[in-house]
């Protein structure tokens, strides 16, 4: 059941596009230079913003998973928002291994600092 509900998920992203499409889109080589700050600070700002999370509750050592309350569908959002934040393509699969907020941080560092092109 939790697969079709992610099909179906992304047929309606890939109609009707994301929650956020007022959002300015960032250059590609603006993202590349941004520093692990810059980069924490953008995922904040996106979860308060997008995901309703009190700024209080995103920590490093926060559970990904618990603090923004995710479910199969808040998942696809989350990727669109990585994708349209950071300009690169996100597995699902990839959160398999984010447990805390801060490993979420360190994923994205990690990706725009490497070749990855998933």
């Amino acid at each position: 059941m939790e697969k079709i509900i992610t099909i179906f998920a992304c047929f309606i992203l890939c109609r009707v596009g994301p929650r956020w499409p007022n959002r300015t889109p960032i250059e590609p080589e603006a993202v590349r230079d941004m520093n692990y700050q810059e980069i924490v600070d953008r995922i904040n700002d996106f979860l308060t913003e997008d995901f309703e999370v009190e700024p209080s509750a995103i920590t490093p050592e926060a559970t990904l998973k618990e603090t923004l309350d995710l479910d199969s569908l808040d998942y696809i959002d989350l990727i669109v928002a990585i994708e349209s934040n950071f300009g690169f393509k996100v597995k699902p699969e990839d959160f398999q291994t984010m447990v805390t907020i801060k490993d979420f941080y360190d994923y994205v560092d990690h990706r725009l600092h490497s070749n990855i092109t998933a």
